[in-house]
């Protein structure tokens, strides 16, 4: 249940036979609903044939058909250590929030930060800038891997990094070169909860800002070490979920 879309994993076993995607919107309840039924019908099955429902994620609180929630860090931290035994960081970032999370080779949560609702450190900030730069949010993060010289972006707060852009706009500075530094502002955010953990390798990148290849380029710049990126990034937390469910 996050706070720009909603993710309903199924499980047999722990196997993957039935996903869905939805935005959230202003009925999240009605939305998780739509998206339930969308993945029932990607797994072929009826909700009766559903044993147990775990909700996570920012409104998990007003999942439908839910039995137990569990956080997102606990989920995140599950689901990534169930596709790779070998990691031992989960950097999530989503649309509203970023988090950095150290867990032992069980899944076992050791420590975490949050980036506790800061746009600057999250994709409504890529959003936010692309509008500025008036590109789009899609193109964004090629565009800042055409970057051939890095400049810095001061501003720490989503409103003043915007007229920031605006003023970089002004003194002709290149698009690409501000689509990086809105990266790397990024990143820097990001990698500064990661430090405050004490991340160590293996390092999993996931959420929605994972498909961002300037984003990714940044955090790798920042990390000084390459991460690992899942096939459908924005499903692992609702994965995790499911894996509790299975669980009991």
């Amino acid at each position: 249940m996050g706070s720009k879309t909603i993710k309903v994993v199924i499980l047999r076993d722990t196997e993957i036979v039935g996903k869905s995607m939805t935005l959230a919107g202003f009925e999240n309840r009605e939305a998780a609903e739509q998206a339930f039924a969308a993945a029932l019908d990607d797994a072929g099955l009826r909700a009766d044939d559903v044993e147990r429902v775990v909700a996570t994620g920012a409104g998990r609180g007003n999942a439908p058909y839910t039995e137990r929630d569990i956080s997102e860090v606990a989920s995140d931290a599950r689901g990534v250590i169930k596709l790779y035994p070998a990691a031992r960081t989960v950097i999530d970032v989503g649309a509203e929030e970023g988090r950095a999370i150290r867990c032992n080779e069980q899944g076992k949560v050791l420590d975490f930060a949050l980036n506790e609702k800061c746009a600057a450190g999250a994709g409504a900030f890529t959003e936010s800038m692309s509008r500025a730069l008036e590109v789009a949010i899609e193109d964004l993060g090629q565009m800042s891997l055409n970057s051939t010289t890095a400049i810095p972006m001061n501003a720490q707060c989503a409103v003043f990094a915007e007229s920031e852009v605006v003023s970089l706009l002004h003194n002709k500075v290149a698009k690409q070169d501000i689509a990086r530094a809105v990266h790397d502002a990024i990143a820097s955010r990001i990698v500064s909860l990661a430090r405050k953990i004490g991340f160590e390798p293996d390092v999993v990148l996931i959420g929605g800002v994972a498909h961002n290849v300037g984003f990714v380029d940044s955090l790798q710049r920042a990390l000084e070490c390459e991460v690992v990126i899942p096939d459908h990034p924005d499903y692992i937390g609702a994965y995790g979920a499911a894996l509790a469910a299975a669980e009991g």
